[in-house]
């Protein structure tokens, strides 16, 4: 058992009911009880860790839609810091077909590491590279990752089947066929992912775009996520190179042509989603095909501001992902919603997005998109991933007023004091409890080094 003792406030997300000085007491992977002085009767065991929280805000964890955990290796390179999208990823393919099974462990281990530090406790990564010369298995090597840190982990088999000679933009060697595309996606569904409600693995199927993949594969891989019922992603309308892309290779806007392939609907997200009209907000809506708003990456890249204001307005389910972190270049999921609501105010002014929208999109929208129905709230029997922030410091002197808000309006840290995930204490004190962080960090300079 863990009792979070005196909470100072928590932001329950159930029905908008919050609480002062309160404690929370978490027994296995759930919340058992929520009330004052909870230590005072005979709930608790002669185990039970008691964690002082009368200087923390205590929220449900963060959920993260979108991400490329690979590019922890490859952020902040010089050449391609002034890029647009197609011609940053032309070269950095050249760089990321050399990943190997030891970055893409390390790799993971730093994403991860990241998000957990800045309250993220679910995460899904987006991960299409398959270079010949990998000699692992992939998707398991994550998946040790994640449970060496203990994150809650539902990653996509991504794809890519169209490369230069075909007229796409990845090299050769890190695209597959088809056949190999299914074969190991109906692998991995098979092998890793459990439906049940308490799941640490869940898998999405995601051809990586419009312009890495066939059309058949796109057919083919709805097909399958369907029969096993996983989730379907892609990446969607982030620039207008992409939308000029698609209407001269297949007649028509990206959106119109996922609509062909029956990839839309409430199984379905899209990362992105900046470059629809008024008839695609519609569609999106009606199919109930949620979007992951990526505001860190769609800024660094230039790609645009999305129609978040509008969307949410429409009832169109956003989530927050923070993107690859060549192309963000972090995985700090709390900032992430920070610039989600300040981005909103650029285009829709200073009541464009407020700081409740934003924790909403960062949590029960990312929650509904990742297929979870017991997350996302700090409610009595509910699975315990919550993330608690230490506000008695200086940056946060004065802004007591509205403890949540204060959380991204003021600070100058988005690190957790202590994050917990399914019931487990994952980052005590500011550090990560499944790893050392020295050794990750030594190892992650070294490999990124190596690579380029």
């Amino acid at each position: 058992m863990i009792l979070l003792k005196n909470c100072f406030f928590i932001a329950s997300f159930d029905e908008d009911k919050s609480y002062y000085r309160t404690d929370i007491l978490i027994d296995g992977n759930r919340i058992k009880k929520i009330g004052k002085e909870l230590n005072a009767g005979s709930l608790l065991n002669p185990d039970t860790r008691s964690i002082d929280c009368s200087d923390l805000v205590v929220i449900p964890g963060l959920v993260n839609t979108h991400h490329h955990f690979y590019q922890t290796l490859t952020r902040n390179i010089k050449q391609v810091q002034n890029a647009k999208l197609f011609d940053w990823l032309v070269y950095l393919y050249e760089i990321w077909k050399n990943i190997d099974e030891e970055a893409v462990y390390y790799s993971s281990l730093i994403a991860m590491g990241e998000l957990l530090k800045t309250g993220c406790t679910l995460s899904t990564d987006h991960h299409y590279l398959y270079p010949e010369s990998f000699k692992g298995e992939l998707m398991g090597i994550q998946f040790e990752a994640a449970e060496k840190l203990g994150i809650r982990f539902s990653p996509s088999r991504g794809s890519m089947s169209l490369s230069k000679k075909n007229g796409g933009l990845p090299p050769d060697s890190v695209v597959q066929t088809e056949n190999e595309i299914l074969a190991d996606s109906l692998r991995v569904i098979e092998k890793y992912h459990d439906a049940s409600e308490d799941s640490m693995r869940k898998i999405v199927l995601a051809p990586c775009s419009p312009f890495s993949v066939t059309k058949e594969n796109m057919k083919e891989t709805v097909k399958l996520a369907r029969a096993y019922k996983v989730r379907l992603h892609t990446h969607l309308a982030e620039t207008k190179d992409e939308e000029e892309f698609c209407n001269e290779t297949f007649g028509k806007n990206p959106l119109a042509l996922m609509e062909e392939v029956g990839f839309v609907g409430e199984d379905v997200f899209f990362a992105h989603g900046i470059h629809f009209n008024d008839e695609e907000l519609k569609l999106l809506k009606d199919t109930n095909t949620s979007i992951a708003h990526c505001p860190s990456s769609n800024m660094r890249l230039g790609s645009g501001i999305a129609r978040v204001r509008e969307m949410l307005d429409m009832g169109i389910n956003v989530g927050v992902g923070v993107d690859g972190s060549a192309s963000n270049d972090s995985s700090d999921m709390l900032g992430e919603l920070r610039n989600a609501m300040l981005l909103q105010r650029i285009k829709y002014g200073a009541a464009g997005l407020t700081a409740a929208e934003a924790f909403k999109m960062g949590i029960e929208n990312g929650v509904r998109i990742l297929s979870y129905n017991n997350l996302g709230k700090i409610k009595e029997g509910w699975l315990a991933d919550l993330a608690l922030f230490n506000i008695n410091k200086l940056e946060y002197t004065g802004s007591l007023s509205d403890p949540l808000s204060a959380l991204l309006f003021t600070g100058i840290s988005h690190l957790t004091e202590y994050t917990i995930v399914n019931g487990k204490v994952v980052v005590d004190k500011g550090k990560l409890t499944g790893e050392d962080e020295n050794m990750i960090i030594a190892k992650g300079n070294e490999i990124s080094s190596e690579l380029l």
